[in-house]
């Protein structure tokens, strides 16, 4: 193993994922976040490792398991943490999908380079260039597009279900196999990856800013509204009220109370959050609000106190999916 072709085999990939960091205007990927992403990322190259070994000592022919079978167990493997991410509700936009996703193919990446290094002993630089521009950032890339077209499979539906991440999954695994078909003429394959992974990411950097742009212009005025109507008293006179009102017939006075400090704290959080969005975009480091923590923790206590029903109440004014729950969580990262 010499110098020159181990960073040629693991730079690119990294280097390639630090740019999409840095291109988040709104930097909701936290870098924690990102390292977890990695190491699940060499946990599945290691399991992908152990499955193809266990599949050619089953009689499995070496061309099937690397054109169909490899890329499709591979695939799936990487796409668990995401998959596992998304359906927590802890990525907010596709952009976020998207890094999440290369994080933990560039972690597969690396794991497997470090393997055929170690294996193959060839310092030819062509074949890690290869492996470096070619196999490494198209394993980020296939990621990538699982996790870019589950969220957004998941933000129409409303909810992650299974059957949210299966287009993902296949559109994934073709391209992989697509890749591997490539291998006789894999320079061929590094230009199709350098070209063809960067405009789709690009293209799904920019909707996915502009889905950001959209959702904090609507939700925040929506937000802001409410929450003065609920200082200044006015929420009876308001749909919000009307409905609060028909909860008096079937709940305790004091739960309803609780439901609407609950709203109260829920609109405060979320507009928190919204404004660190804001200032995220313009160039800005908010530093952490003190406060944050005992808002969250209050809130949970009220969620507690309300018991079942009254959370099952309170579900049309604190809404408990998509961004909604998401914000909240980015806020216990403050």
């Amino acid at each position: 193993m010499t110098l020159p072709s181990l960073g040629i085999a693991l730079l690119p990939v990294l280097l390639f994922l630090v740019g999409l960091i840095l291109m988040d205007s709104y930097k909701l990927v936290a870098r924690r976040t990102v390292l977890a992403a990695l190491a699940a990322g060499a946990a599945a190259a290691l399991l992908a490792y152990g499955v193809n070994v266990l599949l050619l000592r089953v009689g499995v022919a070496p061309a099937l398991l690397k054109g169909a079978l490899a890329p499709l167990v591979e695939e799936t493997l990487k796409a668990l943490w995401v998959a596992h991410l998304v359906r927590r509700e802890r990525v907010g936009f596709l952009v976020d999908a998207g890094i999440l996703g290369f994080a933990v193919g560039a972690g597969f990446a690396l794991v497997e380079n470090l393997y055929y290094q170690e294996a193959l002993h060839d310092p030819n630089p062509i074949l890690w260039v290869v492996r470096g521009l070619g196999t490494a950032v198209m394993h980020g890339g296939t990621t990538a597009i699982f996790g870019i077209v589950s969220k957004d499979r998941a933000d129409r539906a409303g909810a992650a279900t299974l059957a949210c991440f299966v287009p993902g999954l296949a559109l994934a695994a073709v391209a992989h196999a697509a890749f591997n078909l490539l291998a006789f003429n894999p320079l061929l394959g590094v230009v199709a990856v350098l070209v063809g992974m960067p405009l789709l990411l690009l293209a799904a950097f920019e909707r996915s800013e502009q889905a950001t742009r959209d959702w904090l212009g609507s939700d925040l005025d929506a937000d802001v509204e409410l929450l003065e109507q609920v200082h200044e008293g006015t929420v009876p006179d308001t749909p919000t009220g009307q409905y609060l009102e028909s909860l008096r017939s079937h709940l305790p006075g004091p739960v309803v109370a609780d439901i609407l400090c609950l709203l109260e704290i829920h609109l405060e959080l979320a507009l928190r959050a919204k404004g660190m969005l804001l200032a995220r975009a313009a160039g800005l480091d908010v530093p952490p609000d003190p406060d944050v923590r005992a808002r969250l923790a209050e809130r949970e206590y009220l969620e507690q106190a309300i018991g079942p029903t009254g959370r099952l109440a309170v579900r049309p004014l604190v809404r408990r999916h998509g961004r909604d729950l998401w914000q909240i969580h980015l806020m216990r990262q403050r």
